[in-house]
Formats: C-alpha cells, structure tokens, sequence
C-alpha cells in the first residue's frame, strides 16, 4: 500500500474514512445520551452512503481513463477501492457491534425493544398482518426473476430492498416504501414496557407467509448506492440551469458503486444478485441486517424518558437583538455573530429591514444552500417586490440540494429577482451578502460575510461566523466580486479580501512565509488554522516549510486531513486534533501571529485544491479588535478540548485527547463564554 501511505500525503478518501470513523466513535462513546448515539449510527450511514456516491464514482471514473494515462497516477484506482472496501468491511464489523451489543441492550434497559419478526408475539403477529393488509399490500410490487436472468431487475439508488430465495432457486424482490414510517411502535400491553420493529420485519413477516410451504422464502435486506455525479464539470457550454434539471434524474439510474447486503445471504444468492443487478464483487458490502441506519435520526422514544443531550437553544446577539436598527448599529462597529451558539435571527433581520427601508436600493447574495422553507428567502422576494434591485447568484450545483436551488431561483424569478445560476467551469462557494443605499445622495454600502451558508435550518446545527460589516474597503471588495459574477469585470482587484480563485492562494501563501521569516529571524511565529478538510498539497508542502522553519503550527481539521505530522525534518512542530461533538465543525478560521501582533481572517474556503482553485471563495480580516480577542478566545477553547478532540497523528488512529489537566469539552465551553457575555 506504499502509493496509498506515505510521509509526504495522507490519501484523502482514507482520510474521510478515518473522519466517518470519528462519528462512529461518538456512537460508541457512553458519555453520550443512548438517543444522541442512535443518532451518530445515523450520520455514520448517511455519511458512508454519499461517500459511495461521490467518491468512490470518481475513482471508477479514473479506471475508464486509458491505461496510459492511468499509468501516470500517482495512486492506482484499483488500489484505493480495494483498500477502501477493506476499511469500510472492518468499520461496518464495528458498526453492527455497537448496534447489537451496546444500543439494543441498552434500549431495553429503558424499556424500549426493538422486536425482529422472529420475536413477533401472537397479538404482535396479528397487528402486523392488519398493518400489512391495510397500509402495505396496495402499495409494493414483488418482482420475481431466475438465476439465468441477467440485468432484469432493476433497483433505484439509496432505496430499501427485500430480496428473498426459495429451497428451489426461485427469487424476488421487493421494494420497501419509503411512504410509510421505517419503524412501527406496537401499542403497550402493560404501558410500561414498548416494542417497537422495523418496518421490513413487518413485510418479511407477512411475504414470508404468503408464499406456500413448498416455496418458503428467506428474505435479506438489499440496498444499492448509485453515481451521484452529473458529469457536467467539464461542460464549457449551453445552459447549465437545463443540463441540471435534465441530469437529475440520472441519480437513479447512475452505475452501482455498492451494493450493501445482510451478511447472512448465502454466498450462492449473492452470486446470483451479483449478475441480475450487474455489479461485481468489488461492489458488495457486508452489512447488517438492516440498512438505511440514517432512518434513526428520526427513532421514535415511546417513553417519557429524556435520552438526549439538553437543548442550547442559540443565545440573542447581546448587541444586535437589542438594536433599533441593524443598519445603524454596524454603521457605528462591525459586528460578529458565532452560530449556533448565538441566534441566525439578526441576518434574517437585517435583510427584512433592507426589504422594508426605503434608501436601500440594491441588495446582492450568493447561495449555496438554502432552507426548503425560508423565512430569510422570503425576505429577498418581498425586497423585490418593494422595487430593490435584488441580484441572486444560485449554484444549482450543490450537491444534493440541486432540486430545492432551482425550486427557489424560480420563485425568485417570478417575483422580480435577477437570478444568476451557476458558470459550468466554476462553483461559487462564497458566502456574501452586499446592500447599498442612497441617503442625501450618498451611497453607503453594507456587507455581510461568513463560514457558512445563508440557511437557518443549518445555522443551528453547524459552526459558523458571520461578520456584518460598514468597512469602506471590504463593501467595496464585495461588491467588486460581485461585479464578476455578473461577468461586469474579469478579476475582482480586492484590498482587503482574499478571493479564490483570484488572490486567496497567493495570499495565505504570503501568510505562511512571513512566519518562515519571523521563525528564521528568532522571532515570534505561529500559525493556526480551523477548516474543514486539508488536502491541497502545494499549502501543505508550505506548513511543512515553516514546520521546517521552527513556525509553531496547530492545526483544527474536522474532516479530510492529508498533512502528515510528527515526522522528524518535516512536521514534528505541527499539531493536529479534530473534535466531533453535537455540532458540525464547519467554520473556517486562520490565524497567523505576526511576532505577537496577530493577523485573523474569516471565509469560506477550505485548503483544499478545489477551494482555492476551482471555486469562487471570499476570505475576510478581522479587523476589529474585540472580535479578534472573541475568535481567539473561541479558538483557545477548542485548542483545550480533551473530551471531544481526536489526534491526528500518521497513522490516524483517532486517540482522544486525554490528558489530567481540567476536563474541557470545547463547544459546551464556548457555549457558556458566549452566556456569560450575553
């Protein structure tokens, strides 16, 4: 494995692997509530299945290349899937043991059984056939096929299966509907204890006795993951809005990249799926016998128990939620907004004050992803219908959220939003918010820049800044870049915002090299950096220079890590954790020290190659010196964290931080500090 492991780069979807790994470790941890656990199975799955259809899709899509090219990559495709089903085989082991073993018993133990139709009681069982009749028969086709039969039966993507083998070779399958609730809760017999069962046990239960003592049939879940790339990145013309919406539906229908199945299927069935559904041995993974775990984010508690972590419901801005106008308080001092410790309201707001103020007379955002109902995009449509030049720039191509972006840019449009969908070279991954007003004929000029996207269902589930801003020269430099994505101008020539893919490589690349210089003149020199993944390997090979150089170098990776640290004449001055906890860690922070006098900036973009590259990023100052003080406060605090916090060390192992000094558990810490300064 010497192309897949080396001391210069950790191969990226290993290290996503490793990532998934740390969520799977959540769903262990008993410090966590049992409901909070199910949940981490949850996102564990849900993960893995998007993995499948993004990552490893790619990485078939380089075995189509011809082999002289294949040739001149560094890693061999066959090699990484391989080791990819290797370490996906060993975590679906852990996976189910954690299910059976730990969270099945301790269900029980809080009165709440999860019954396998095997476990079925005879109330239970006549329940379950009245389900069945009632809410079930009408609704599922049972498709039956040979084993000579090849490529007759097909199944949709991310969609649950039953496919069932009699003692003489006959087959079928049956599609599970996703209409109805994925868990059925039996009604109490003595209010104390509650059964509960997976919708399939109702159906196998019910299919398995409809067919005649001759032809018993032995059901297996079955679930299929399927290309989820469009295939439109290298797609320079047309209109890119009806390439998408026409290329949707190909989700459904794309190349298998896995084919999970309940291990106890017998190897001469899966021999026999493996040719009817046209996947190879490469394709099948071992599972459970259930899938679709995500389905647990929403698994019912039929008791009064609390098994979930105590709501923190985001705090009220401690300046903005008492401000007669937002306008008027960012004119006097930039302000700064932490999600979800503190409340999204304050944006919405101050675009519904944009939407009703008479001097505003332009009003331009960027979205990425939105919320499927929206009360800060209902804010946009009534700017317009008010008479603002309101300007949408849309990016239809994020992933999986397709579907509700054009859903909103056509509302938009029909209420009198100029609606820019994406360039098909080039995402647009910045999340900006500009606003202009004329007042005694003057324009002033607002913005409004962050980690994360202009989404309030979202904004309480992940980690974000947001900076509201009245600077003369960042408003100018946002809208500059606006004036790009309207194709008014080539480059955006910003005098304090780093751009991709304009400026920000450049940029952070002078950033590391002032502290190379501090470190060799024996002065000062630090770096850290908060961000989701860490692939691109020109920056990394510039923190292995400074690491070189003597520059401190402390690193917040959540996801994909491939700077290797610790290695001796490379990276043994780099240090990296990664905290998985309740919240998403997703903003982006970079801190270089700057002999004592720090320099902080805030933005969209990851150090990763498509990032700085390939996509439209906006990276903001902190120019403020109270919110300087705030971010590096909030940054110490995960820089403590010895609860939540994994090493990221060469192999990554993901050990916790474990250590005697005072236990810190970072996001409940800043969730105090920003109570406390409420």
């Amino acid at each position: 494995m010497a192309s897949l492991y080396n001391n210069k780069f950790y191969h990226r979807d290993l290290s996503w692997l490793r990532f998934n790994h740390r969520v799977l470790q959540e769903a262990a941890d008993e410090r966590n509530p049992l409901y909070e656990r199910i949940k981490f199975l949850a996102i564990f799955s849900s993960n893995l299945d998007e993995f499948f259809r993004v990552r490893v899709s790619d990485i078939r899509q380089i075995k189509r290349l011809d082999k002289s090219l294949r040739k001149k990559l560094v890693t061999k495709p066959n090699r990484v899937l391989k080791e990819i089903k290797l370490q996906v085989d060993i975590q679906q082991k852990e996976f189910g043991r954690i299910f059976n073993e730990k969270i099945i018993p301790q269900l029980a133990e809080h009165d709440i059984h999860l019954v396998p139709y095997e476990g079925f009681s005879e109330n239970q069982k006549k329940i379950a056939s009245v389900y069945y009749e009632e809410s079930l028969r009408d609704i599922i086709e049972v498709k039956s096929f040979s084993a000579k039969e090849k490529h007759e039966v097909f199944v949709k993507n991310e969609t649950l299966y039953l496919s069932g083998e009699t003692a003489n070779r006959e087959y079928s399958i049956v599609e599970i509907p996703e209409s109805v609730p994925r868990f059925f809760v039996f009604p109490s017999e003595d209010g104390k204890n509650f059964e509960l069962s997976f919708i399939d046990d109702i159906l196998k239960y019910n299919l398995e006795r409809e067919f005649s003592e001759d032809k018993k049939m032995v059901f297996y879940s079955i679930k299929i993951s399927r290309d989820a790339e469009l295939y439109i990145e290298d797609e320079y013309s047309g209109n890119l809005m009806e390439k998408i919406k026409a290329a949707l539906p190909r989700r459904d229908t794309g190349q298998a990249t896995r084919i999970l199945i309940d291990s106890r299927m017998p190897e001469s069935f899966q021999e026999i799926l493996k040719k009817v559904l046209d996947v190879s041995h490469m394709d099948i993974v071992l599972g459970g016998r259930y899938h679709n775990f995500k389905d647990f984010m929403s698994f019912p508690n039929p008791t009064q128990q609390n098994l979930e972590l105590p709501k923190l419901t985001p705090l009220p801005h401690p300046v903005l939620s008492k401000a007669d106008s937002i306008f008027e308080t960012i004119e006097k001092k930039d302000q700064l907004l932490h999600y979800p410790y503190q409340s999204f309201a304050p944006v919405i707001r101050l675009l519904e004050e944009a939407a009703s103020d008479e001097d505003v007379t332009t009003i331009k955002l960027t979205i990425y992803r939105t919320a499927s109902e929206s009360a800060l995009n209902k804010a946009i449509v009534k700017a317009a219908k008010n008479g603002k030049d309101v300007t949408v720039f849309m990016e239809v191509k994020a992933r999986f959220d397709e579907d509700n972006n054009l859903k909103w840019g056509e509302i938009f449009k029909e209420n009198g939003v100029k609606v820019i969908y994406s360039y098909p070279d080039i995402k647009v991954h910045s999340k900006i918010l500009y606003i202009e007003k004329k007042c005694d004929g003057k324009v002033k000029r607002y913005a409004y820049i962050a980690t994360g996207n202009f989404n309030e269902n979202t904004a309480e589930l992940y980690t974000d800044f947001g900076l509201m801003t009245f600077n003369k020269k960042i408003t100018k430099d946002v809208k500059r870049v606006f004036m790009v994505l309207e194709k008014k101008i080539m480059v955006p020539k910003t005098k304090e915002l780093l751009v991709s893919p304009f400026s920000a490589r450049l940029r952070f690349t002078e950033l590391v090299e002032r502290e190379i210089a501090l470190a060799n003149d024996k002065k000062e020199a630090s770096i850290i950096l908060k961000m989701n993944s860490l692939e691109d390997k020109e920056m990394i090979k510039e923190l292995y220079k400074a690491s070189n150089a003597g520059v401190k170098i402390r690193l917040l990776i959540r996801g994909i890590c491939s700077l290797v640290p610790g290695i001796t004449g490379q990276s043994e001055n780099i240090y990296i954790t990664s905290i998985v906890d309740r919240f998403l860690e997703h903003g982006r922070i970079y801190i270089f020290g700057n002999d004592g006098n720090p320099e902080i900036f805030i933005g969209s973009a990851d150090w990763m190659t498509r990032n700085l590259t390939h996509r439209i990023e906006v990276v903001t100052p902190i120019l403020d010196e109270d919110h300087k003080k705030t971010i590096q406060d909030v940054i110490n605090i995960e820089l403590a964290d010895n609860v939540k916090a994994r090493i990221i060390d060469a192999e990554q192992k993901n050990e916790y931080v474990r250590n005697s000094e005072k236990k810190v558990q970072s996001q409940l810490a800043i969730y105090r500090y920003f109570e406390k300064g409420k």
